[in-house]
């Protein structure tokens, strides 16, 4: 069976290559912008590796070419940063996505799994979990959000022309785990975030909103939900998260710090303040997003994939923070060491701001 992931060198497609290289009869082939070098190890050896920028006008008989005689396409590659530039990120993400579709449905491959996202739902509830038949139209004000709405729209139209095309969505919480911790850094925090406390398992200040709700997922448990959709046979969304759910007050108690309420007009200029300033790498719409994105159930995929998380989110959070504070990494180019400083993200020294290149 030949498998080809689309973004594979990031945190997920580093997930997901672990997960399927233990199927026995499983070929893989991966496909990144920036490829793993020679020396990168594991899980990035025993890969057939392609060279592709899926925003490219390029890139869809490029693609077609790569994906010929696949058995499924999975699909992960997204862009975050640069966020001051929206054009570029909607090349990749949309148009991107675009060129993927339109290459699978080219190469006549019988199954395309998506990375699709709890940012593709619209607002929801933060007091009980939603199923897959929320709409998933986006929360308006993050780009984000809206994109992964926009893609979704285009898979609608994809499966309606092409009804014979098995399409599985995935929509997974947040996704830690410790060798992302560089990554996430760069794309998330930025140069100046004091991640070195995090080596204490101290954060001294939470800010606290009622809304403040999230749910996360380990990446080793949401590769598990891919292997699965990959090598099952169902259709359709799925949701992908583990308890508990994450709140301002259960991470300050774990990492014996303090909260401190906030409104979320409050939060929404610090965060757009801090952005322009360049002072971090993220603007108000995550905070738009983490406000408004529903909690969700996952009862589908424990039902219909036998999908079930082996780490708890609270886990999952306090393994990325001990990769962030260490530095961890992998050899892949989205999740390697900054160049200057081994272990330590790009631009930290000199206080520029990170995380301008594709994290795929």
């Amino acid at each position: 069976m030949r498998i080809v992931v689309v973004g594979a060198s990031g945190n997920v497609g580093t997930a997901v290559l672990r997960r399927l290289r233990r199927k026995r009869g499983v070929e893989l082939a991966g496909v990144a912008r920036r490829l793993p070098g020679p020396d990168a190890g594991t899980p990035y050896d025993q890969v057939e590796w392609h060279s592709c920028d899926i925003g490219a006008p390029t890139a869809p008989p490029q693609l077609a070419e790569i994906f010929a005689g696949a058995d499924a396409v999975v699909h992960l590659a997204w862009q975050i940063q640069p966020s001051h530039d929206q054009r570029v990120l909607r090349r990749t993400n949309v148009d991107g996505s675009r060129a993927v579709f339109e290459a699978v449905a080219r190469a006549g491959v019988p199954a395309l799994v998506y990375a699709s996202s709890v940012g593709a739902y619209a607002p929801g509830p933060k007091d009980h979990p939603i199923s897959e038949r929320w709409p998933a139209t986006g929360v308006p004000g993050s780009s984000y959000s809206e994109h992964k709405a926009e893609v979704e729209a285009l898979l609608d139209g994809l499966e309606r022309e092409r009804p014979e095309l098995r399409v599985v969505r995935l929509r997974p919480g947040l996704i830690f785990q410790r060798d992302a911790g560089v990554e996430i850094t760069r794309y998330f925090l930025g140069p100046f975030a004091p991640v070195r406390l995090l080596r204490f398992g101290r954060i001294p200040l939470v800010p606290t909103n009622r809304r403040l709700r999230m749910q996360a997922v380990h990446a080793d448990d949401v590769a598990d939900a891919y292997a699965r959709a990959v090598l099952g046979d169902a259709r359709g969304a799925f949701n992908v998260a583990a308890d508990p759910v994450l709140t301002p007050e259960l991470v300050a108690r774990h990492f014996h710090g303090w909260t401190v309420p906030v409104a979320a007009p409050v939060l929404r200029v610090a965060a757009a303040l801090t952005w322009r300033a360049r002072l971090q790498p993220v603007d108000a719409g995550w905070v738009k997003l983490g406000l408004n994105a529903p909690l969700m159930s996952s009862e589908r995929a424990e039902t219909e994939l036998g999908w079930s998380p082996k780490i708890d989110a609270l886990t999952a959070l306090k393994e990325l923070f001990l990769g962030m504070a260490g530095g961890d990494h992998t050899g892949s180019p989205p999740m390697s060491a900054a160049p200057n400083q081994p272990g330590r993200p790009s631009g930290l020294l000199a206080g520029r701001p990170p995380g301008q290149g594709n994290p795929y």
